[in-house]
């Protein structure tokens, strides 16, 4: 259950302007590299940011449009066909995103994201890096790079040097370097970027610089946002997209609550995050705003300068709607190439803070590395919903992978009053017990492997195998009573028997109804209790007791010759 609001601290005051006036930049900027109009960059840090730090679970979580998001949004819509500068579409696209928030969180879908690998998240976050980067190179330097993916215009962008308009360049260059100086020193590292724009900005007016400025693009009214009706007719052809630009703000957001915990101690939830990242996308649209999720870069900013309580967030989206009505025109004289200066420092520090992750991947093994390797292509050359359902199919089939290859089954030898671990063995020694434990997922794929690793049967005369079924899911796959009913048939074919020893009550009852219990006969089924040897010292009981019942085998002729 979410508490109360509490009291706002003068720390989350000024942490609100900072990252409010922090929005301007950023805001406009992602909005821009994805062909939206700046000032709906601009409004998602408004109306967002106050419903979601409102309903949050995680106390410190900033809302608003996100680099990922915000191409995500323009891949859908004009994969769509529709227009991304239309008013309705962003709308309908924004509501419908966070319906689809909410339906998750009513669905209680927050552990989906831990599906979601962190070599594809790695990839996918490294490709929209790229993009970001990309984005923005005509901005920077007035060369529009040609190609049909954004490899391709990386190098087309290198290639054409010669062609880089020189006073864009030298703007975007002051700009990075204005950023670098700001965070030498400790105290200006939250607002560097805040400073490079204004600098830069600056300079470039009194310098008279002829170059392209934000007003060349877009007009910022000085005044609220209004209200934006969705149009009804496009909701047929976002229904896939809203699906995808809602992960992207989750998956992006589900990796703040564990990285900023909240300062009164309590417990953040993923379920709630998703509830009221649904709520700020449902009224954002409402209000001219692009889709949004957590972002870790405000929030991280937030933090820095200082937040303590939700209401950081809060004063974050009513400052910076005071700042744009108040101020909203000169935000019309920032250059372009400011802009793309503060993106291109962007962009490169998600590189950047990706470079751990990335080794550790590489290190990590083969299949690791080439998911992370095919989604960071993908991101690069498909439209972002494709990418997005590309790395979930990668994501999965890793995890089907790692489970079918980490099953084993590891015998089970007492000594004295301990049991020891080791290799099962080829055969069943006959008249004996071997005890193997099965260490596995109950997944489907991994049962050829498990029926490889069992011991013959052949040799099973008045042998018992004990199959310690702890470890295995409530309710396994229906693979696994295949498997076992096949090997049930050729230990009775060859005189032997299987006993199962610590099965779960959903176990139990699937192999009751499936009649795999009447195969294992009387006493074949041991069922897990409290104390966790018990179900295996009473199957080892069972088993002994079976084979002292079982007749001797007739004495070989040579045998009773020689007595």
């Amino acid at each position: 259950m979410k508490k109360p609001l509490g009291k706002p601290t003068p720390s989350d005051v000024s942490s609100g302007f900072v990252t409010g006036l922090f929005s301007i930049p950023e805001g406009m900027a992602y909005a821009a590299i994805a062909g939206f109009n700046p000032v709906a960059g601009l409004y998602a840090g408004v109306v967002p940011a106050i419903v979601g730090s409102l309903t949050s679970r995680t106390v410190l979580m900033v809302t608003t449009l996100t680099s990922a998001i915000a191409l995500t949004s323009q891949s859908v819509l004009s994969d769509a066909g529709l227009d991304p500068k239309n008013a309705g579409n962003i709308a309908t696209l924004t509501v419908m995103a966070g319906i689809v928030m909410l339906l998750m969180a009513v669905l209680r879908l927050g552990a989906v994201m831990s599906f979601v690998s962190n070599a594809v998240m790695t990839g996918f976050s490294t490709g929209i890096a790229l993009q970001i980067i990309t984005g923005v190179l005509k901005d920077a330097t007035a060369y529009k790079p040609q190609g049909h993916n954004r490899l391709y215009q990386l190098g087309d962008w290198l290639a054409h040097i010669g062609q880089w308009q020189l006073a864009a360049t030298l703007v975007a260059v002051t700009t990075v370097a204005v950023w670098a100086l700001s965070r030498l020193v400790r105290r200006l590292e939250a607002v560097a970027l805040l400073i490079a724009m204004v600098v830069a900005s600056v300079a470039v007016a009194l310098l008279g610089t002829d170059v392209e400025l934000v007003r060349d693009i877009a007009h910022i009214p000085a005044a609220l946002p209004g209200l934006s009706a969705p149009d009804l007719s496009a909701v047929p052809h976002l229904l896939g997209g809203a699906v995808a630009v809602a992960l992207v703000g989750l998956a992006q957001a589900a990796g703040i609550g564990p990285s900023v915990p909240n300062p009164d101690g309590s417990r953040s939830s993923v379920n709630g995050d998703f509830a009221a990242q649904g709520l700020a996308n449902v009224a954002g649209g409402l209000f001219q705003a692009l889709p949004s999720g957590g972002s870790l870069s405000r929030t991280g900013v937030a933090v820095s300068a200082g937040a303590r309580t939700r209401w950081a967030g809060v004063f974050s989206g009513i400052l910076l709607a005071l700042i744009v009505l108040i101020c909203g025109s000169l935000a019309e004289h920032i250059p372009m190439p400011v802009i793309g200066g503060l993106i291109l420092v962007v962009g490169g520090e998600l590189i950047w803070g990706k470079r751990q992750d990335i080794l550790l991947v590489l290190r990590t093994s083969w299949m690791s590395a080439g998911a992370m390797i095919l989604t960071f292509l993908a991101t690069t050359q498909l439209p972002l919903q494709q990418a997005i359902i590309l790395g979930a199919v990668l994501s999965l089939l890793l995890y089907c992978a790692q489970a079918a290859r980490r099953v084993r089954l590891v015998a089970l030898t007492r000594d004295g009053t301990d049991w020891q671990t080791g290799e099962p063995p080829a055969s069943l020694p006959p008249g004996e017990v071997t005890v193997l434990y099965y260490d596995g997922v109950s997944f489907f794929a991994e049962m050829n492997r498990i029926e490889a690793m069992l011991p013959r049967p052949d040799t099973a005369h008045r042998a018992v195998l004990i199959l310690v079924m702890r470890g295995v899911p409530d309710v396994p796959s229906s693979s696994v009573v295949k498997v076992l009913r096949r090997y049930v048939h050729g230990l009775d074919a060859h005189g032997g028997r299987l006993i199962l020893a610590g099965a779960e009550p959903g176990l139990v009852h699937l192999l009751t109804t499936t009649g795999l219990a009447d195969d294992l006969g009387p006493g074949g089924i041991v069922p897990a209790e409290g104390a966790l040897l018990a179900p295996l010292e009473r199957a080892v009981a069972e088993a002994e007791s079976w084979i002292a019942r079982q007749p001797e085998p007739p004495a070989h002729p040579i045998e009773r010759s020689e007595r």
